[in-house]
């Protein structure tokens, strides 16, 4: 599989991750594709130095060296890093921004999913931002002064706007067209209608922090075309 290489020097490598696609191997089956897998038949040594979700799509920061490693995880840690992600989520939201400081914690029988739990989780900030309503849908930036698991899903699901097709903390179910436009009819060509979005609407689209030379590192990853997509067909049947 062939990564998007959004940025490369002497200590850093940063990819476009897609959506679907695992961050680190899997523990149990390793012959199951992850970025880290794909980097290190490119380079003998690598290191990642964050990781997202299988199903969000975005920005992935690795490491060349041991050195590069542990500075840049102590700017994720000590939270000297800008990291921006952008969604689609569920309904119209009533604050056009605000910050959500819900503590997250592990469920305690469910694995691999998250809850909020003020005394026993961990604190946990989200920003928020709306860009454009629909009234269906949202289109929100969030900036996560954390870097908790399923941090902007957990936060939204109990904010009462879920991440669009989040299987864990939402509705599964794929976007068409047919519940944007009114009168929709399918061309003759087609047999059944095709979603144009059926995979989590987050996207970590911006990442910023200054290396050990000084020197600014901002990158970002364009919107993917499904996510695009959606966005173009609310504008073109929701737009008030």
């Amino acid at each position: 599989m062939k990564l998007d290489i959004l940025y490369e020097d002497e200590h850093y490598i940063i990819v476009n991750k897609p959506s679907g696609l695992l961050s680190i191997p899997d523990r149990h089956n390793a012959a199951i594709p992850s970025v880290t897998g794909i980097l290190r038949s490119m380079f003998p040594s690598i290191f990642i130095i964050h990781r997202l979700d299988k199903d969000t799509s975005g920005i992935l920061c690795f490491a060349k060296d041991e050195e590069t490693h542990r500075y840049t995880s102590q700017l994720f840690e000590h939270r000297q890093v800008k990291k921006n992600y952008i969604g689609i989520v569920h309904g119209s939201m009533a604050n056009e921004s605000g910050t959500i400081e819900d503590a997250i914690m592990e469920h305690p029988v469910i694995k691999g999913k998250m809850i909020i739990h003020q005394k026993q989780g961990k604190p946990s900030i989200t920003k928020f931002e709306v860009m454009e309503s629909f009234g269906l849908y949202t289109f929100v930036k969030f900036d996560i002064l954390t870097g908790r698991t399923h941090q902007i899903r957990v936060h939204m699901q109990n904010y009462g706007h879920p991440i669009v097709c989040d299987e864990v903390y939402g509705k599964t179910d794929p976007v068409f067209i047919s519940q944007l436009k009114k009168k929709f009819k399918l061309s003759k060509e087609e047999e059944e209608e095709k979603p144009i979005l059926q995979r989590l609407a987050l996207h970590a689209f911006r990442l910023c922090f200054t290396d050990a030379a000084g020197k600014v590192i901002d990158v970002e990853a364009p919107l993917p075309r499904d996510m695009n997509a959606m966005l173009k067909q609310c504008r073109k049947w929701l737009k008030n």
